[in-house]
């Protein structure tokens, strides 16, 4: 079994439902445990020249999960789901009904053509990061460190939504992946 952390993210449509949505079909996926969850958080829009507030205000969140998948199977189920949601890929860093990347695997360092991990931009996401100290404070993030000191390194622009965790019933620490 990995250990795998997906953010989930949306910017289009009714974003906590979505959020919350996702993360149940995330969990209904054979071969899918579910671990840990965050609380959701909102973010101005990250486009490829910096943060822009004349967009949609994202929901984001993060999921862990344990999973026998392989990491490429694992992302083709998040692109089932995501198409389920309506997400469409025309423009790169566009608005999204939903957005679901896998963020680690354990330790494992993996590039291919569909999928890099750890995450390339994970680092300097405090919308990637806040929820992923929220499910696991003791988080590390592979090749960078603690998530909580890099999001600290880095600041905390997310405003926490008050909603339940996606997973109920989280009771799990040390559910990252370690450096």
């Amino acid at each position: 079994m990995s250990r795998v952390v997906i953010a989930l993210g949306a910017n289009l449509g009714d974003r906590g439902s979505a959020l919350r949505a996702a993360a149940a079909a995330i969990a209904a996926v054979p071969g899918v445990r579910p671990v840990a969850s965050s609380h959701e958080v909102e973010s101005v829009a990250a486009t490829p020249d910096g943060p822009d507030p004349s967009r949609p205000r994202y929901r984001n969140a993060v999921v862990v999960v344990d999973t026998d998948l392989s990491p490429q199977t694992l992302l083709d189920a998040l692109h089932g789901i995501e198409d389920d949601h309506g997400r469409t890929r025309e423009v790169r860093w566009g608005d999204r009904t939903l957005d679901l990347d896998v963020v680690a695997v354990d330790d494992l360092r993996l590039d291919t053509p569909t999928l890099t991990v750890p995450h390339p931009r994970a680092a300097e996401r405090d919308f990637v990061l806040a929820p992923w100290a929220d499910a696991d404070p003791d988080a590390m993030l592979p090749g960078h460190g603690l998530v909580a000191a890099l999001l600290a390194a880095l600041g905390d622009t997310t405003e926490r939504i008050d909603e339940p965790r996606l997973f109920a019933g989280r009771t799990t620490t040390g559910t990252g992946p370690t450096a």
